[in-house]
């Protein structure tokens, strides 16, 4: 299995204008983060989780050319924004794409993006097929997906496991069930917004508590604000086995 981050990056704490904070102007390129999102390979299947605002650079910048499936973990526009962009992929693979959500979050892209759902279905609109995802484990093809239940304040959103990699992001609990299903994974990724104390987002000091309770063989933090600080530097305080990760990096698990 292979792992691709595609971004890293969150708009918490990002101005509508141009940022001139340090962070933004780094010239490290580890420095520059779009929207959280992750490309999963395995079993010959191509599959992303969540597709946000920056969904078709991403896709373009990692020359993606098969998409099997979207998992989504909640439905914040930071996350589902890129959507309609799997036109590309309809009309390149000659299929439409399975969408894998919750009920409350197929609601909210029902809402969004109406047009695709509407009863006149205009040439050319995105081809899905909503998939249900219950707090159980399921199957796309020949792999397994195990949901991981967590919360972002009061909003419940889904990671998920997949064979030895479990994926969170945007969630500031879980219950010791669900940490459960984590343990035993040799590759954890965990969101970690900033240094600051957040109500809806773990820090970077409780995501390597976490890390810690755990014990995943290695971890990769992501979704970070310009807040959390350079790559290079926040890289030297972390644990040997727990790495910030980038956009672009590609991991073998």
């Amino acid at each position: 299995m292979k792992l691709t981050f595609l971004g890293t990056g969150t708009s918490q704490g990002i101005p509508i204008i141009a940022c001139k904070c340090p962070v933004c102007l780094s010239t490290d390129k580890k420095d520059k983060r779009l929207r959280t999102s992750a490309l999963v390979e395995v079993d010959g299947q191509t599959i992303v989780i969540d597709s946000g605002p920056d969904f078709r650079y991403q896709m373009l910048r990692a020359n993606v050319q098969q998409l099997d499936a979207i998992l989504f973990t909640h439905e914040h526009k930071d996350h589902t924004a890129g959507l309609d962009d799997v036109r590309a992929f309809n009309w390149v693979n000659k299929k439409a794409v399975d969408i894998y959500a919750e009920k409350r979050v197929q609601a909210s892209l029902r809402q969004e993006f109406s047009y695709v759902f509407a009863e006149f279905r205009y040439p050319g609109i995105p081809q899905l097929n909503l998939i249900d995802v219950e707090n159980k484990a399921f199957q796309i093809n020949d792999t397994g997906i195990l949901p991981i239940r967590a919360m972002h304040l009061k909003l419940p959103v889904f990671g998920y496991r997949i064979g030895d990699m479990a994926y969170i992001t945007d969630a500031n609990y879980i219950s010791s069930e669900e940490k459960e299903k984590i343990k035993g994974v040799k590759v954890l990724v965990l969101n970690a917004l900033r240094k600051e104390k957040h109500l809806s987002h773990f820090t970077l000091s409780e995501a390597l508590a976490l890390i810690e309770e755990l014990k995943p063989e290695s971890a990769y933090l992501t979704h970070f604000s310009h807040q959390l600080g350079f790559h290079q530097e926040i890289s030297k305080e972390l644990p040997e086995n727990v790495f910030m990760a980038y956009d672009g990096l590609t991991i073998d698990i």
